[in-house]
């Protein structure tokens, strides 16, 4: 393979990295809504947008892998598509953290939900029916011992959306393995070209900057509001 084809190659694939980055985020934005006051069950819409994101992350993890085979191929590897490989790695791995991060957020805003909507149907039920008539002990057993089965269906929606990120926190493991490992080549790569550490420091000292500077601008932006209440 040329040097010319990797690179073309490269950049395309870098391109459909970038774009499907964009996709994810607004695809996020728009997973978060149904947290707020989530129906009983998944609507078709939700539904559609979690499988666009099961989609879109694994197309994402595809084309980094074609990325990693061409700069294999390739025999002095460049240091800037590494690192620009080693980046979109990064950010893929903090999509999926966000993506599991929110379907816990509106599982559990669910059942929470749906607990406190058939609490109130119980207790309306219960109060209808012990206006017209005396109070049986046994029946206020029964809803208490109702109650209890429902908090420890809620106790075990829990477990086991823990027991997911357990097996998600050891797959980041094996995904950090591989950063170090690109990282190390990255490293390697730079100290036999020179001029690339200093190409990498400059990189390094816009992102800081440009992260200094949105926060700067989130904390006007805080205060501003803070000050209009």
């Amino acid at each position: 393979m040329s040097d010319f084809t990797s690179y073309a190659s490269f950049g395309q694939l870098r391109s459909q990295a970038r774009q499907l980055e964009s996709q994810t985020e607004s695809l996020f934005l728009t997973y978060s809504s149904f947290s707020q006051h989530p129906p009983p069950a998944p609507t078709d819409e939700e539904i559609k947008v979690v499988k666009e994101l099961e989609e879109t992350l694994a197309k994402r993890e595809d084309i980094l892998n074609t990325l990693s085979r061409i700069l294999d191929s390739e025999q002095v590897s460049s240091a800037t598509k590494l690192h620009h490989l080693q980046r979109h790695k990064e950010i893929l791995v903090e999509h999926q953290k966000e993506f599991i991060r929110l379907k816990g957020v509106v599982e559990y805003e669910r059942q929470h939900t749906n607990l406190l909507s058939s609490v109130r149907n119980d207790i309306d039920t219960f109060r209808s029916t012990s206006s017209s008539a005396p109070v049986d002990p046994r029946r206020e057993a029964d809803y208490m011992l109702n109650e209890r089965t429902r908090i420890d269906r809620s106790n075990n929606m829990v477990d086991g959306i823990l027991s997911q990120a357990y097996a998600t926190r050891e797959e980041f493991g094996r995904q950090r393995q591989m950063l170090m490992s690109i990282q190390r080549r990255v490293t390697s790569t730079a100290s036999r070209l020179p001029g690339i550490n200093t190409i990498i420091a400059k990189i390094n000292t816009r992102k800081k900057r440009d992260s200094l500077i949105i926060a700067t601008l989130i904390s006007v932006c805080i205060l501003f509001l803070f000050f209009l209440r």
